[in-house]
């Protein structure tokens, strides 16, 4: 097999404007969400489905990092009970409306990096 550098350097691109356009503001996610009806055939909707895929990357994402941080010898950002976190869209939806309108310019991975936080709080 040969090495191709230009291959190399467009994977590389693709997987950054694939996480770069997954980003998503906390301000943007309400927005979204607003528009998204409460009844059964809400997961049918693009829009719900990448409401969700951006909770689940943001989870990924602090997994993680917790887990680099335990693996170093550093203290995590939150210490969760072992297993699953579960979190309700009730619960998420009314955590982010209670972020004050100045800051909901936040990732929504930094604003359940906070929350975490706020829930689990590690040990001192």
């Amino acid at each position: 097999m040969k090495f191709r550098p230009w291959g190399v350097a467009l994977a590389l691109v693709v997987t950054l404007a694939a996480t770069a356009a997954q980003a998503m503001s906390v301000r943007e996610f309400l927005s979204t969400a607003a528009g998204i009806p409460r009844n059964p055939t809400a997961l049918l909707r693009s829009d719900a489905r990448r409401l969700i895929g951006e909770v689940r990357a943001a989870g990924a994402t602090l997994r993680s990092e917790h887990d680099a941080a335990v693996a170093a010898g550093r203290r995590p950002a939150y210490c969760s009970p072992e297993g699953r976190i579960s979190i309700s869209s009730n619960a998420l939806l009314a955590r982010f409306n209670a972020i004050p309108e100045s800051r909901r310019d936040i990732s929504v991975t930094q604003a359940m990096r906070e929350w975490m936080a706020e829930r689990y709080p590690c040990p001192a």
